[in-house]
């Protein structure tokens, strides 16, 4: 899958179950339900899933807790904007 179908899977009112629980995750948000986004990805503990939570806290103006998730993603909180890490984030994890 390609970040175009991805995106297309929007139309849908429930995501692939084939996705991941990442791109479920990503899904979601794409969608604008951020709570269930984070309820999703809140308890996985790797640097993917840290690096969405990141996104997802940094969306939310929660700037601290962004930055201690980018930390443990071992990145820096992006200056773009997040529709543009939310791509890239999609696009790395497809």
């Amino acid at each position: 899958m390609n970040f175009e179908a991805f995106t297309n899977t929007l139309s849908q009112s429930v995501p692939s179950n084939e996705f991941s629980v990442y791109l479920q995750s990503l899904w979601f948000d794409g969608k604008g339900d951020w709570n269930k986004a984070h309820t999703i990805i809140q308890d996985v503990e790797d640097v993917s899933a840290s690096w969405i939570h990141a996104y997802l806290h940094r969306k939310e103006g929660d700037k601290f807790n962004a930055n201690y998730w980018y930390n443990k993603a071992a990145k820096s909180m992006p200056q773009y904007s997040l529709e543009q890490e939310w791509e890239e984030i999609v696009s790395a994890l497809l």
